[in-house]
């Protein structure tokens, strides 16, 4: 069975880090990808980083860039993301989506369609 499990979620200050980690198990593909993406209330989920696990190719959201950090541990197919300056605009469910079988693409890894499993979410609020 494949599991996609997140933890780290928690209120901060804006200005503040937080670092989620993001356990994918069950799936025998050495192709696969494993994306972060956050939902605010009334928004669509959009994605924040991508790190693929074929080519070691890494991705992020232009809002994010120089502020969030994504990091892997291959052996454990872990993800974590490291979350620095944080804004109150960063405030969301924060979710880990898994995408197995084929390579992510620089032009669709932030498509949520793109991913096969998800994990149950976990929240982030940034206070001012």
């Amino acid at each position: 069975e494949v599991q996609v499990v997140e933890s780290g979620g928690g209120l901060v200050q804006a200005g503040g880090s937080l670092r989620l980690s993001c356990a994918a198990s069950g799936f025998p593909f050495d192709d696969y990808a494993l994306g972060w993406f956050r939902q605010a209330p009334g928004k669509e989920r959009e994605g924040v980083s991508c790190a693929s696990f074929s080519d070691g190719s890494t991705y992020y959201a232009e809002s994010v860039k120089g502020r969030f950090t994504m990091s892997s541990d291959n052996a454990k197919n872990t993800v974590y993301l490291q979350m620095n300056s944080l804004k109150p605009e960063d405030t969301a469910v924060y979710y880990c989506a898994l995408r197995i079988g084929t390579r992510v693409l620089r032009r669709t890894w932030m498509l949520p369609e793109e991913y096969n499993y998800w994990g149950q979410g976990t929240q982030v609020t940034v206070s001012s």
